[in-house]
């Protein structure tokens, strides 16, 4: 099965790691739109816009038999339209909410994300539905995604910056902080430094998956050294090249590490 991930850039790169790695035997297509990140503190008609060219190369020149939008904030402004648009399936990565609440129905969870997933309707009808308690907190932190896409994960200024945004919250109360966006996984090591270890990390990354796997009848395998193939566009261009790919892997390969802190 021909498979899509697309993202606004190389966030959805932490979900093609995992889904590579569980459907070794399909043939993935990886879409980082960078011609045009970050998406979440752009206007909302900008990021559909965007989304709407990338399913069109997606799906109708790629031939992509699924799509995976590995984007919060894609999926919570566009994957409506899309899914009226087209007759593949098409999976959305939403806030892992429900996930983090059911960890503890006592202590308080933070949902972080970029600035148009922490504002949009998508995130409040689902906190509606499952934070019944009140035990939510928001927080955006767009500056994660520029850092990621400059690949600076581990520095004085990343550490600076989540320490800041972070203040105002009595971290102790927290059962769980939520990676309501891609790129927020590859700061898990940082975020661990700065973080109680009472306090969880949870991701939409392994459900997403699954998902994907359910909606096209596709059987998961425990995550092995075998990988499954993908071919890499940026906004529509072939990556190719050894420097290009190199960069990518390199990605992939923390997304891996990261994938181990909990």
């Amino acid at each position: 099965m021909r498979i899509a991930l697309f993202d606004s850039g190389i966030g959805g790169l932490t979900v093609l790691s995992h889904a590579r790695r569980v459907l070794p035997s399909e043939d993935f297509l990886f879409f980082a739109d960078r011609d045009h990140v970050p998406y979440g503190t752009k206007s909302v008609p900008a990021v559909r816009g965007f989304v709407r060219e990338a399913f069109h190369f997606l799906v109708e020149q790629q031939k992509a038999d699924a799509v995976v939008v590995a984007c919060n904030t894609a999926t919570s402004v566009a994957v409506d339209e899309m899914r009226r648009l087209y007759a593949v399936p098409i999976i959305g990565m939403e806030p892992a909410v429900k996930k983090a609440l059911a960890r503890d129905t006592e202590r308080r969870v933070l949902v972080t994300a970029t600035p148009i997933t922490v504002n949009g309707e998508k995130l409040r009808c689902l906190i509606s539905a499952y934070d019944t308690g009140g035990c939510i907190d928001l927080l955006a932190l767009p500056r994660l995604v520029e850092f990621a896409e400059e690949r600076e994960f581990v520095s004085p200024r990343v550490e600076n910056y989540l320490r800041s945004a972070l203040a105002p919250y009595d971290l102790i109360n927290y059962s769980a902080i939520v990676l309501g966006c891609t790129h927020f996984n590859y700061f898990k090591d940082t975020l661990r430094q700065i973080m109680p270890q009472t306090v969880g990390f949870v991701d939409g990354n392994e459900g997403t998956v699954e998902e994907l796997a359910r909606r096209t009848n596709l059987r998961t395998v425990p995550a092995g050294e075998r990988k499954a193939l993908c071919t890499f566009f940026e906004s529509g261009r072939l990556v190719e090249g050894a420097e290009a790919l190199a960069r990518i892997e390199g990605y992939l390969a923390r997304a891996e590490r990261m994938e181990e802190i909990v």
